[in-house]
């Protein structure tokens, strides 16, 4: 039973760390890269339908995305899904491919970009502390009902802050090595 509660703690930060890191993707970089298109659904054929599922996305130079779709009938509805994912990017038609090119970051740009980072890296501790927290109150509730002792609990309320701990240093990491990536010209 100890252990249930250490893999749930652990399971919801998990659960945190994968969200942040999927918004970390959505920062764009200046440079391109598919990812950045992930989130980017296109209605077809009355289906919202992921972009990366009806085109192929590449890169073939450092600030250029082109997405070529399988079927060139829906050229159209593909430019019109991204002007309302509001990326901040116009794409350019040529009537087979779209292509998406990313300006180059101002330093301003840059150091918002930077904040935007450290501002989803705190969301994302804070959800931690809040999944720490539920644990350790479900834990607290058992103590009092006595199915786990006291000593049970420090223990446990130890473990769990050293899950973490793990996931803080973990969100860390990724926020230098995002904004090393934005700073870097």
């Amino acid at each position: 039973m100890y252990e249930e509660y250490k893999k749930q703690a652990k399971e919801k930060m998990d659960d945190n760390l994968e969200a942040f890191k999927n918004r970390l993707r959505r920062i764009r970089t200046g440079r391109a890269h598919p990812s950045f298109l992930d989130e980017v659904t296109v209605v077809y054929y009355g289906t919202s339908t992921p972009l990366s599922q009806m085109a192929n996305i590449s890169s073939p130079e450092p600030r250029t995305l082109v997405i070529a779709p399988w079927d060139t009938q829906v050229l159209k509805d593909i430019e019109q899904a991204l002007v309302r994912a509001n990326l901040g990017v116009t794409p350019q038609n040529d009537g087979k491919v779209l292509r998406l090119v990313m300006p180059e970051l101002t330093e301003e740009r840059r150091r918002d970009l930077v904040k935007e980072i450290k501002k989803e890296a705190e969301k994302c501790r804070v959800d931690l502390r809040m999944s720490r927290r539920v644990v350790n109150d479900e834990v607290k509730k058992l103590v009092k009902d006595k199915v786990f002792s006291e000593d049970d609990q420090k223990q446990l309320n130890n473990e769990v802050q050293k899950i973490t701990d793990s996931h803080n240093r973990e969100i860390e990491e990724l926020v230098k090595i995002k904004e090393k990536e934005i700073l870097e010209i």
